[in-house]
């Protein structure tokens, strides 16, 4: 998709949804053909970092759980949650990344679920799920993410865990550039303006929104969910790829990735 603005400005529910699914629907393809090795097909990789689930063990002991996953893009962690035992339902907003997801699902023996659905109106019944994970989907690309966590919140059963991975939020201070030029701060933390980019007459094409690390957890406790956990992972010395903004020179430097872990007590 042609992007002719980039900058900071106003951007409500409606037109962060319809350019972020339409960002998502067209670059599917060119997404998956730039991360799908990085990301594996049935792995759940929490962040540029590399770091995985099998690693931090953030979503708790599995076997025999409903499982939801939101923002789920082609159900990378979704797949992976199911092969330890788990029932999975994977979503996302965009059609385009839910026929990567099947196209994978095709070279498989055990198709995962999924259903296209806006994460702040997940059509799913109350307390449905013990666990709902998202690993840098959904919460920076809606305009209301407190609605997520609400959602959250609603669908899983007591006792039940949310865990999401974000942006770190300091990162939003900072040029989004690999280099040297990426460590030196060029902006308030505290300005929540959105990140949008516009095509030639000024529509939206791709939407991100900022939240500080108080708004995540005010949020979380609005929700009646409680903070277990915020993990701020460290780059591995493993990990030589430059993802975008994010590298091992800055990755050494500055966090790039959050991880909430909250409970329905």
């Amino acid at each position: 998709m042609d992007t002719f603005g980039v900058g900071h400005r106003s951007a409500g529910a409606g037109e962060t949804r319809s350019a972020n699914r339409a960002w998502w629907d067209d670059e599917a393809i060119a997404y998956y053909a730039e991360h799908g090795e990085f990301l594996g097909d049935d792995d759940l990789v929490w962040g540029p970092e590399g770091l995985t689930e099998s690693e931090l063990g953030l979503l708790g002991t599995p076997g025999g759980r409903d499982v939801l996953e939101i923002g789920g893009g082609a159900g990378q962690g979704g797949r992976y949650v199911a092969g330890q035992g788990d029932r999975v339902v994977s979503t996302d907003l965009s059609g385009g990344m839910l026929r990567q997801a099947a196209r994978i699902d095709s070279r498989t023996s055990a198709p995962l679920p999924l259903a296209q659905c806006d994460a702040t109106q997940l059509p799913f019944a109350d307390a449905s799920f013990d666990v709902v994970f998202t690993a840098y989907g959904a919460v920076p690309f809606v305009a209301d993410s407190a609605a997520i966590m609400r959602e959250a919140a609603r669908v899983l059963r007591p006792g039940g865990r949310f865990v999401f991975a974000t942006t770190h939020p300091i990162r939003w201070a900072f040029p989004d550039a690999p280099g040297p030029e990426g460590l030196v701060a060029d902006r308030s933390y505290f300005n929540r303006t959105p990140y949008v980019e516009e095509s030639d007459d000024g529509t939206a094409t791709y939407v991100e929104h900022h939240r500080t690390l108080g708004d995540r957890v005010r949020e979380i406790a609005a929700a009646g969910l409680v903070l277990v956990d915020l993990v701020e992972p460290e780059w591995p010395d493993r990990n030589r790829q430059v993802w975008g903004g994010w590298s091992p020179m800055r990755g050494r430097v500055i966090p790039g990735t959050a991880i909430f872990v909250a409970e329905r007590r």
